[in-house]
């Protein structure tokens, strides 16, 4: 294989300066909430394994999808409401009987947040090429300069979880209405209203809310992006190439806790 060489980024100099068209972010914010008491829905048989459990444990839960709306905010010029809903799935341990092996029950709980968010103004249509519209010789339609939401999750954190009968009084109301991706996933998309007990769940959530628009920046340019180092495209045999990985101590023998951290909930005083 023939030498290639190897150019060192940090040494280029500023060449000139360019013009390109991307997203900027105008406006953005940081959650931790809480969500008490959300009350999980379930399709299929699971709802019949939460019925006949004498003991349910969670065991994990996930963002499953994201319903983002925006709107602009009337009397308050360039800031937009953001009208966020998040669906999750919720695993769940079933015991039928002391010292049996559980079996998983998934369900599905949702929650709805707002928040305002500036994104400039804009009342530009955008007009672009296209080959589909080259070739049949038809008019574009035209793109907005309204901005986008964007919306960063991580799997909520399960704080806790009650398991009530479903006639408790005040209890909240069962979700029925769920995005088709979820109801894909399911067997029989008609959620169970006739358990005869109801799960809620406490889940904590952190997220990041992004107010973005396309917009055309002036950026300095040093050179074109050429990689630093060369590719290792091995073509030997998989034992070499496993022999060549370096032991995972980490995996075996996790960090000691830091010093700095001895309290467990290190709450400040």
């Amino acid at each position: 294989m023939p030498d290639v060489p190897i150019i060192n980024n940090s040494e280029r100099k500023l060449n000139e300066t360019v013009c390109v068209d991307t997203k900027r972010i105008f406006d953005s914010c940081v959650s931790k909430d809480c969500l008490e008491e959300l009350r999980v829905t379930f399709f299929d048989d699971n709802q019949d394994l939460i019925d006949n459990a004498v003991n349910v444990k969670t065991r994990y839960s996930s963002v499953e999808a994201v319903s983002v709306d925006v709107d602009e905010v009337p009397f308050n010029r360039g800031y937009y409401s953001v009208d966020i809903t998040c669906y999750f799935k919720v695993g769940f341990d079933t015991y039928s009987a002391l010292c049996t092996t559980p079996q998983v029950a998934e369900g599905y709980t949702s929650f709805n947040k707002k928040c305002i968010l500036y994104g400039s103004e804009g009342r530009v249509k955008i007009f672009a090429s296209s080959a589909e519209t080259d070739n049949l010789e038809c008019a574009e339609s035209p793109q907005y300069t309204s901005p986008n939401a964007k919306v960063q999750l991580v799997d909520p954190v399960i704080l806790d979880t009650d398991i009530l009968e479903a006639t408790t009084p005040d209890i909240p109301a069962l979700i029925t209405t769920f995005p088709q991706s979820i109801l894909d996933e399911v067997v029989d998309p008609v959620p169970v209203t006739t358990g005869e007990k109801a799960v809620l769940v406490s889940l904590g959530l952190f997220s990041i809310v992004q107010m973005e628009r396309d917009c055309q920046m002036l950026i300095p340019a040093y050179d074109y992006c050429i990689p630093e180092r060369e590719c290792q495209c091995n073509t030997q045999d998989a034992c070499t190439t496993f022999q060549g990985i370096d032991f995972p101590v980490e995996e075996f023998f996790p960090s000691e806790r830091d010093e700095n951290n001895n309290n467990c909930c290190n709450n400040e005083r």
